[in-house]
């Protein structure tokens, strides 16, 4: 698959249906999502799934970086492959996102499906509910996480007195690039794999 204007350009229709969709759960799942300005937790360590439009919208996106911080992400790009030809580990290899640079994203606007999802509860492919890492970190769904048994507490969200209780939503990779509105508008996303992948391809 190569990626037309037209595919971008209705890559760019779903973006703007996922934010709705993607606020109202956010706003929904609030007393239970700790995000803010400067928490990169979700971008320190990941592989980064993203499809091939996805990664050409990311690629057009750095077409607005400045001169320094276009040259900030090639150099932090260029540790990451260097990082990953001298991995010997068994599991997957992980690495921070090389758009991450003081703790923010200077692609923010382009970011992939993965990033825009990120911190809510989720169902798997096997329909098992599933909460962000970082609720180890004492974040997302951590005030309602039980630890031992590895699930969403009912007892825990009953005992804080929330009217709003703790749900998954289908915001896995698998429901977010096959749903009916992506197949009314005729959005194909290609194949997917890691980023640093997608890069090792340019």
């Amino acid at each position: 698959m190569s990626v037309s204007f037209e595919d971008i350009q209705k890559y760019e229709l779903y973006l703007n249906y996922l934010e709705k969709k993607l606020g109202a759960f956010f706003q929904e799942q609030s007393p239970y999502i700790f995000c803010k300005e400067g928490c990169s937790y979700c971008c320190e360590k990941g592989e980064y799934p993203f499809t091939e439009i996805e990664f050409a919208y990311l690629i057009l996106g750095t077409r607005e970086l400045n001169k320094e911080t276009f040259e900030e992400v090639e150099k932090n790009m260029l540790q990451i492959k260097k990082e990953k030809s001298e991995y010997k580990g068994e599991k997957a290899f992980m690495y921070k996102c090389p758009f991450l640079i003081n703790k923010r994203c200077c692609l923010y606007k382009y970011r992939g499906i993965i990033c825009r999802t990120h911190g809510l509860a989720f169902f798997s492919k096997d329909n098992k509910l599933l909460v962000p890492a970082c609720v180890d970190k004492g974040l997302n769904y951590s005030n309602v996480y039980d630890y031992e048994n590895d699930t969403i507490s009912d007892e825990k969200y009953h005992q804080l007195g929330i009217k709003q209780e703790p749900l998954a939503h289908n915001v896995g990779m698998h429901f977010m690039t096959n749903n009916d509105f992506i197949n009314s508008i005729g959005l194909k996303f290609g194949e997917i794999k890691p980023m640093i992948d997608w890069f090792n391809d340019l």
